[in-house]
C-alpha cells in the first residue's frame, strides 16, 4: 500500500524535517522520498501516524509550513481467535475472541447453519460468547464477526456435543391430505436424535416398510427421500389409508401417522390459483429473504416448494415455511441460489409460480427489490366472456379496473383443462389488447380461463375464472363425405406408443403421441394380447380397450392376468374406418403368489429304495398360477425337527424322490407352487409312515392313532425321558435322607442304654402326664 503526504505550499523547499520521534523517523527511512518537494511515504503503518512539517531553507534563511497531520486507519484483526471445542450435552462452552483494528472494530457472532441459542447464550465484555446447557441441536459451526469502516474479518470455531444417546423426536410431522386419482402427493417426515435415527414409513395393515437407502424398484409408485419423505405417484383408489412414519435409534423410537384419502377428479370444483407468487430477488449472504406465496381454492390448496425442481426441505433450521405459504430463508448462503417454484394443489388441480432467487457475496452491491405496494400495481380485471368457440379456439373478451390500482400495459391470459394436464398452463404474455383469441386448443375438451393484467411493477391478482367452457366435438361424418377421404386421413395418421407403465399384477398404463392429427379421429383402439415367452406357443388373441376422446392421449388398460407378457399397439378409428396401427411395446404385468395350491398331491412307496417315497402332484390351475411357476417346494415334517426333510424343484418337475426316511415316525407332506412373488398355498397336508420292513402303512390323520402309536409317541419324546430321570433321582434322594436319619436314631439309643448300665445304683422313676378336661394329671410309678 503506498500513501502520499504533500503539500504544494512547500515545492519550493528543499527538505522535509520531521517532526516526530527519533523511533518514527528510524522506521521511515527506507519507505521515505521527498521529490519534487513532495513527501512520499510507502507501506504506510499504523506508527506512520503523527504531525508533519515542510521546512525549507536557503542561503537567506529557513521557513517552515503548516503542521500536516497523518492518520492510518486499520482493518480488523484477530488477537485472539476462537477455538474448536468438544464438550457433554449439558455443560457449557466458551468462544474468546479478540480484534482490533484503527477505528476499535464492532464484534458480534453467529451461528452459520442457525440462531444462537435464545436464552442460554451470553457475550461478555471481552467478546467472549459461553452457552450455557449446550444440547445436540447447538453443534456447528460459530463464527466471531469484526467490522468496522475500514473492512471485515471472520473467526469460526467448531462446536460438537457428545451424547451418549439421545431418542428420536419429530422436527417435521406429516399431514393428513386429499389428492385426486393419478395425481402424485407427498408426506413429509423428519426426526432429531443422536446418532441420527433411521426414519421409515408402513402403510397400516401392511408388513412392507419403506426406508430411504432402498434401491429404487421400477414398477413401484412408492419412494422415500434421504429426509425421510414418502412421495407417491399415480395415486389409485387402493392407496387410501393411514400412513406411519418411523424414527428409530438405538435410544428409542417415535411414531406418527397421516391419512390420505383418494378422490376422483372433481368437475364442478375449479383448480386452485395461485393469487400472488414469488418475485424474483437478490440478496447477500447472511441475509433473510421471504418468496411470497399466496394461493387461494376450495377446499384450502396444499402449497409446496421446489428448488430446480427437487422438493425444498424445511428440515434444515434455517428454511421455514410460513402459515400464509411463503418460504423464508435465513443466513442465507450461496447454494441457495436457484429457481424457487410455489405449488399450490387441490384434488380438482394445481397452480404453480416460479421466481429466482440469487445470493451474492459480501460486499457485492445488491439491487433492491421491487416496492410492493399495491397501487403501484394493476388491480384484477373483469370475468372473461367467451364470445366465440370452435374446435381449437376461444375468443375471450374482458375489460380493466381503471377505478383502482396503476394502469395495466399487457395481459396474461392462463388455462386449465384436465384433458392437457393438472395444473394451469399460460397460453398468452403481452397481450396488449382486451379481446384475444386463444387457438391451439383441444377439441371436445373443457376449459377455464383467467386473466392477469401487468405492468412494470408486476402482476395483479387474477381475474375471476370463466364459467366452463367446451371446445366443440369432431364434426361425424356428413352427407355426401367422400368415405375414401376419411380412411386416406385416418391412414395418415402417425402414432407414437411409449414403453407401457406397469401399475399393479392387473393394470398397465399405455401413452402414445399423435405426430399428425386429422378431423376425422374419433377415438383409439388400444390393442393388447398375451405373449408367450420365447415363442414356443402361439399368442393370444387381440383384446381392445376403447377410448373415445379424441384430444386423450394415454389409457389404464385393467383386468389383465397376473405375471403375464402383453404386447400393445394403439390405432386411431372414426365409426367403422381404421387407421394405421402404431408400433408394440411389451410389458409384463407383476406376478403373485399362486393364488391355489398343486392338483393331485400323492405320496407313494418307491421300488428302488427300501425306505424312500415318491411325493408326485400336478401344477395349480393356469389361471390361479399368477405368473410363471418357477420352482415348487416340498415339505416332509417327522413328529420331531431331526426327522425333517425339505425339498425344491424347478417348476418343470412335478415329482420328487426323498429317501432315508426313519421307519416307525409319522410324515406329514405339503406342496405349493412358487413364482418370483413367493411361494402360494399349500397343498391338503398327506399323512404316511413307513415300518420296520420299509412298507407304506395306512395313512391317517394325527386324531386317528391308535393308543399304543399315541404312547410309543410320548415314551420317545425328550421332556418325558428327562422326566422320568428327574422322578428316580428324587426317590434316590428321600431313601438317603430316610436311610441317614435312621441309622443316626439307632445309634443315639444304643448310646443312652449303656449309659444307665453304668449307674446301676439310681432308679429311675418315669413320670406320665395325661390331659383331662383341660387340666393336667400326673401320675409317678411306684
Amino acid at each position: 500500500m503506498k500513501r502520499n503526504v504533500s503539500d504544494d505550499s512547500c515545492s519550493s523547499f528543499l527538505r522535509w524535517p520531521l517532526r516526530v520521534p527519533a523511533a518514527l523517523v528510524s522506521s521511515l527511512r527506507f519507505r521515505l522520498q521527498i521529490r519534487g518537494g513532495k513527501l512520499m511515504i510507502t507501506n504506510a503503518r499504523k506508527s506512520d501516524a503523527g504531525k508533519y512539517v515542510c521546512v525549507g531553507t536557503n542561503m537567506v534563511g529557513e521557513r517552515e509550513s503548516e503542521i500536516a497531520e497523518l492518520t492510518v486507519l486499520e482493518r480488523p484483526s484477530f488477537v485472539k481467535r476462537p477455538s474448536s471445542q468438544v464438550v457433554l450435552v449439558e455443560e457449557s462452552v466458551e468462544f474468546r475472541c479478540e480484534a482490533r483494528g484503527d477505528p476499535v472494530p464492532t464484534v458480534r457472532w453467529k451461528k452459520e447453519d442457525g440462531d444462537l441459542p435464545k436464552g442460554r447464550y451470553e457475550i461478555r465484555e471481552d467478546h467472549t460468547l459461553k452457552v450455557r446447557r449446550v444440547t445436540s441441536a447447538d453443534v456447528g459451526t460459530y463464527t466471531c464477526v469484526a467490522e468496522n469502516m475500514v473492512g471485515k474479518a471472520e473467526a469460526s470455531a467448531t462446536l460438537t456435543v457428545r451424547v451418549v444417546s439421545e431418542p428420536p423426536a419429530f422436527v417435521v410431522r406429516p399431514r393428513n391430505q386429499v389428492v385426486a386419482v393419478g395425481r402424485t402427493v407427498t408426506f413429509q417426515c423428519g426426526a432429531t436424535g443422536n446418532p441420527q435415527p433411521a426414519i421409515f414409513w408402513q402403510r397400516e395393515g401392511s408388513l412392507s416398510l419403506l426406508f430411504s437407502n432402498q434401491p429404487p424398484q421400477p414398477s413401484s409408485r412408492f419412494s422415500v427421500s434421504q429426509t425421510g419423505d414418502l412421495t407417491i405417484t399415480d395415486v389409485e383408489h387402493a392407496d387410501v389409508g393411514y400412513y406411519s412414519c418411523q424414527a428409530l435409534n438405538i435410544a428409542g423410537s417415535v411414531i406418527t401417522k397421516a391419512l390420505l384419502e383418494v378422490t376422483d377428479v372433481v368437475s364442478d370444483r375449479p383448480p386452485p390459483v395461485v393469487r400472488q407468487g414469488p418475485t424474483n430477488q437478490t440478496v447477500s449472504v447472511d441475509g433473510t429473504v421471504v418468496l411470497s406465496c399466496l394461493a387461494t381454492g376450495n377446499p384450502a390448496p396444499t402449497i409446496l416448494w421446489r428448488k430446480d425442481g427437487v422438493l425444498v426441505s424445511t428440515h434444515d433450521s434455517r428454511i421455514k415455511q410460513l402459515d400464509a405459504g411463503g418460504l423464508q430463508i435465513r443466513y442465507a448462503k450461496l447454494g441457495d441460489t436457484g429457481m424457487y417454484t410455489c405449488i399450490a394443489s387441490t384434488p380438482s388441480g394445481e397452480a404453480s409460480w416460479k421466481a429466482y432467487l440469487e445470493v451474492q457475496e459480501f460486499g457485492v452491491p445488491v439491487q433492491p427489490a421491487r416496492p410492493t405496494d399495491p397501487n403501484l400495481i394493476p388491480s384484477a380485471p373483469s370475468k372473461p366472456e367467451v364470445a366465440e368457440v370452435t374446435r381449437t379456439s376461444v375468443t375471450l373478451s374482458w375489460k380493466p379496473n381503471l377505478n383502482a390500482g396503476a394502469t395495466p400495459t399487457s395481459y396474461i391470459i392462463e388455462a386449465f383443462s384436465h384433458a392437457s394436464g393438472s395444473s394451469w398452463q399460460t397460453l398468452a404474455e403481452h397481450v396488449k389488447t382486451e379481446t384475444f383469441v386463444l387457438k391451439g386448443l383441444k377439441p371436445s375438451a373443457v376449459y377455464l380461463f383467467l386473466v392477469r393484467a401487468a405492468n412494470a411493477y408486476g402482476l395483479s391478482d387474477p381475474s375471476p375464472i370463466t364459467d366452463a367452457v367446451k371446445t366443440q366435438d369432431i364434426p361425424p361424418t356428413s352427407q355426401g363425405v367422400d368415405h375414401r377421404q376419411i380412411q386416406r386421413e385416418l391412414g395418415d395418421v402417425v402414432i407414437h406408443l411409449h414403453n407401457p407403465t406397469i401399475l399393479s399384477s392387473s393394470s398397465v398404463r399405455v401413452q402414445w403421441t399423435v405426430e399428425q392429427q386429422s378431423q376425422y379421429i374419433q377415438g383409439y383402439k388400444v390393442m393388447y394380447r398375451s405373449s408367450p415367452e420365447g415363442g414356443q406357443q402361439p399368442r393370444g388373441e387381440w383384446g381392445v380397450f376403447e377410448v373415445r376422446t379424441p384430444g386423450e392421449d394415454s389409457a389404464v388398460v385393467p383386468q389383465l392376468k397376473k405375471g403375464v407378457t402383453y404386447e400393445f399397439k394403439v390405432r386411431p378409428f372414426f365409426n367403422e374406418f381404421q387407421g394405421t396401427d402404431s408400433e408394440v411395446k411389451i410389458a409384463k404385468t407383476l406376478e403373485e403368489a399362486p393364488s391355489a395350491a398343486p392338483r393331485g398331491v400323492t405320496v407313494t412307496k418307491s421300488d428302488d429304495n427300501g425306505t424312500a417315497i415318491l411325493v408326485s402332484w400336478q401344477p395349480p390351475p393356469e389361471e390361479e398360477q399368477n405368473g410363471v411357476v418357477q420352482e415348487y417346494k416340498i415339505w416332509c415334517l417327522g413328529n420331531e425337527s431331526r426327522y425333517h426333510v425339505n425339498r425344491t424343484v424347478d417348476g418343470s418337475t412335478f415329482s420328487v424322490l426323498i429317501p432315508s426316511l426313519s421307519p416307525g415316525v409319522r410324515y406329514s407332506v405339503e406342496v405349493a407352487a412358487s413364482t418370483g412373488a413367493g411361494p402360494g398355498v399349500k397343498s391338503e397336508v398327506t399323512f404316511f409312515q413307513l415300518d420296520s420292513s420299509g412298507r407304506m402303512m395306512e395313512s391317517g390323520q394325527p386324531e386317528e392313532n391308535t393308543l399304543s402309536q399315541q404312547i410309543s409317541d410320548v415314551v420317545k419324546q425328550p421332556a418325558f425321558i428327562a422326566g422320568i430321570g428327574a422322578a428316580c433321582w428324587i426317590i434316590l434322594m428321600v431313601f438317603s435322607v430316610w436311610l441317614y436319619r435312621h441309622r443316626k436314631k439307632r445309634s443315639g439309643l444304643s448310646s443312652s442304654y449303656a449309659g444307665i448300665r453304668k449307674v446301676p445304683s439310681f432308679t429311675f422313676t418315669p413320670t406320665v402326664s395325661y390331659q383331662r378336661g383341660g387340666e393336667a394329671v400326673s401320675s409317678a410309678g411306684r
